[in-house]
This record gives C-alpha cells, sequence and structure tokens, in this order.
C-alpha cells in the first residue's frame, strides 16, 4: 500500500529522515508531502512515531480530471465498499493547487456523490444512514492531478494529547519538534528554552531524549477501520512503551509568566517527562552547563506596540546569548529584519511556517568548541 505524510514547507528532508528511521520505504519527496510504502503496521507506526508530519494518509485512488464529470467518475470508479460500511459517516475534506477545479467545495460536493451513488450499487440500496465510525476521506487536486486518500489520524499529529492549557501563541508541537531536530539535540547535551511559553519545544526534546513515541497516548481515526487486518496499532503501541529510555534530560524551561510555567508542569507530567521550569526573565539566564544548546520563539511582534517591544527583546537576547561562546542558539521568529536587530547574521537559516505565518529558523553555532551543525 501508498501513504502519504503530509508536513508544512521545509521539513519534507525530516519527515523522510524521520520514516528511514523506523526503516520504512519512502517512494518520493515533494512540496510539503512524503509518499512512503508499507502495510498497516508501518502505517500505524509513522502514526504514532512521526514527530514533526502533520498526518497520514492512505492513496485508494489517483487519476486525471480536468472537469467535474472526469473527477465523479474517477472517484466512483474506486472500490468504496472496500473501505465504508453500510453504516459509516462519510466525512470529505478537500483541497486544490494549480488545477482547472479550484473550488474546494464543490470537488468535495461531487467527490461525496461519487463515494454515495458507488455505496448504493455495492449495497443496492438506495439510502445510507450515516450513522456508524466516521470515514475520513481527502480529496487532493495538484496540476489536475487527483489523489484520494483516507485519512489515517483524524485530530492532526500536532496533537500529541498533553497540551490542554495554553497560553499565547503557542508554537504548534510539529514545529517544535522540528526546531529541536534542526538544532540536531539528540538528549545527549543540555538545551535550554529561556522562553518557553506552554513547554512544547522542552516537551518535545524530553520526548527525543527519552525515545518515545509522540502519539503513543492517542488515538488515531485509522483503529476504528473496519476492513483493517489485524491490530497494528496495538502492535505498534508494545513496541513502542518497550523503545522508551529511562533517562532525566538535562532540559530547562523558563520564562518570566509564572501562569505559563506552572501550564509547562502539567503539560509535562501528562506527557511523561521530567523537564526543569523555572520562573525566570530573559536578563536572569543561568546556563546549567559550559555547552548545549538554546532554542527560543520569542514574540514576533506583529501589531506595531508589539513590534517595538520585540525588537527590544531581541537586542536583550543578543546581550544575553554572546557570552555563551559554547552555546548554540536557535531562535525562530517571522520578523524579517530580525538579523540586523539582534546583531548578527545567522549562520544558517531556513524558511519555515508556524501558525500560516512564514517564519525563519535562525541558526547560530558556537564561537568557541563545536556543538552540532
Amino acid at each position: 500500500m501508498r501513504f502519504i505524510a503530509t508536513c508544512k514547507m521545509g521539513l519534507e528532508a525530516l519527515v523522510a529522515n524521520e520514516l528511514r528511521a523506523l526503516d520504512i520505504g519512502i517512494e518520493s519527496v515533494s512540496d510539503a508531502k512524503v509518499v512512503f510504502t508499507g502495510g498497516y503496521f508501518e502505517m500505524a507506526r509513522a502514526c504514532l512515531w512521526l514527530r514533526t508530519a502533520e498526518r497520514v494518509l492512505m492513496i485508494v485512488g489517483e487519476f486525471h480530471a480536468e472537469t467535474f464529470e472526469e473527477l465523479f467518475s474517477g472517484v466512483r470508479a474506486i472500490r468504496w465498499k472496500d473501505y465504508i460500511g453500510k453504516n459509516d459517516f462519510i466525512h470529505v475534506n478537500g483541497k486544490s493547487a494549480k488545477s482547472k477545479l479550484f473550488a474546494v467545495s464543490d470537488c468535495q460536493s461531487i467527490t461525496k456523490k461519487a463515494i454515495v451513488d458507488s455505496l448504493f450499487e455495492a449495497y443496492r440500496t438506495n439510502s445510507l444512514p450515516e450513522n456508524g465510525d466516521e470515514i475520513i476521506i481527502e480529496v487532493g487536486l495538484l496540476r489536475d492531478e487527483v489523489t484520494v486518500a483516507l485519512d489515517c489520524c483524524g485530530a492532526g499529529l500536532s496533537r500529541r494529547g498533553y497540551r490542554t492549557w495554553n497560553v499565547a501563541a503557542p508554537i504548534a508541537e510539529t514545529l517544535g519538534a522540528a526546531m529541536i531536530e534542526l538544532a540536531r539535540y539528540n538528549g545527549d547535551i543540555a538545551l535550554v528554552d529561556p522562553m518557553c511559553g506552554s513547554g512544547t519545544m522542552p516537551i518535545e526534546a524530553a520526548m527525543i531524549a527519552r525515545n518515545m513515541a509522540v502519539g503513543m497516548n492517542r488515538s488515531f481515526a485509522a483503529e476504528k477501520w473496519a476492513f483493517m487486518e489485524g491490530s497494528p496499532f496495538e502492535l505498534a503501541r508494545e513496541q513502542a512503551r518497550d523503545a522508551v529510555v529511562d533517562i532525566v534530560p538535562e532540559i530547562t524551561g523558563s520564562d518570566i509568566d509564572p501562569h505559563a510555567i506552572e501550564v509547562c508542569k502539567k503539560h509535562a507530567k501528562k506527557a511523561g517527562v521530567t523537564v526543569k521550569w523555572l520562573v525566570r526573565p530573559l536578563s536572569e539566564l543561568a546556563v546549567p552547563r559550559e555547552s548545549g544548546i538554546i532554542v527560543c520563539n520569542p514574540p514576533y511582534g506583529e501589531r506595531l506596540m508589539e513590534k517595538r517591544d520585540a525588537e527590544k527583546l531581541y537586542r536583550q537576547m543578543r546581550e544575553v546569548f554572546a557570552p555563551l561562546t559554547h552555546w548554540d542558539v536557535n531562535v525562530i521568529t517571522s520578523h524579517k529584519d530580525f538579523e540586523r536587530i539582534y546583531g548578527e547574521k545567522a549562520d544558517k537559516r531556513r524558511k519555515l511556517s508556524n501558525g500560516g505565518m512564514t517564519c525563519t529558523l535562525y541558526r547560530y553555532f558556537a564561537k568557541e568548541g563545536f556543538i552540532r551543525q
């Protein structure tokens, strides 16, 4: 079978590396998606382990369509009885880019009509109650090529299950994990987030250090598929539990807001990880070792007054981080003049997306000694 792991633009290589680490075969890597192959067990492992992907989809049909008639006939030709029961609730999501059929709502409507028509014939009925389990179908059009897939996840992969409480502008779990991976952190060195907010990056780092599958404690839409053979998720969870390493990594999260730190403690407890949490302004940053990795997601300052405050903070960050010559520094922001305000050109930059905003990850390598590049 063939599957798609979707992701934010710029993270395709990370997703591909995560799949390779799972010994899952990769068919192709393209913008915002990685196509991989395998059976239901590989699908389950991908759902549990992918840290930087947004969703896992199972491909059930591909064809060319430039008209609604072609879309209808292409969707209808799929053997929907193999996937959808007589009582299942059919939910269709859609997206379209650079295609003649650009009205997503119309594509969704045509797709559902074609599925229902196929099921009417297969089940020899003229009504479907749709009062059973939900089957989520995604129809995607790119340059008039249609991909029809079943959504294996339900809630996106960023929904790990540990972040119940929030503070302002939290970073998505998948992007937080991506920042940790791009910083080349693997648990063997100290890591500090001095503006940790709701604690996403320290918690994601702790899960990486302990080799914890991020989806181990949540459910997935595919677990309700009546057509799925065996118990792949049960087996994948059992293996994931056995893979957890019993260590306490040296990770610190600090924030000036006491409420944020209380939220962090709740999130870490729910995630099953240990992190050192401190109520502390940036100016009082004290690192635990001579060398390590700093990650931070400072305020972006989208509004005028907030922008001035953010720029003041960026200058302060330089003052605080500059003496830490054995530390790598990783900062994500949407501010286009960050380097000028911070006062130093980054050693590496990477375009990313955070909540729909185009951002850049600025990486500054240790000036003395070598951390990771």
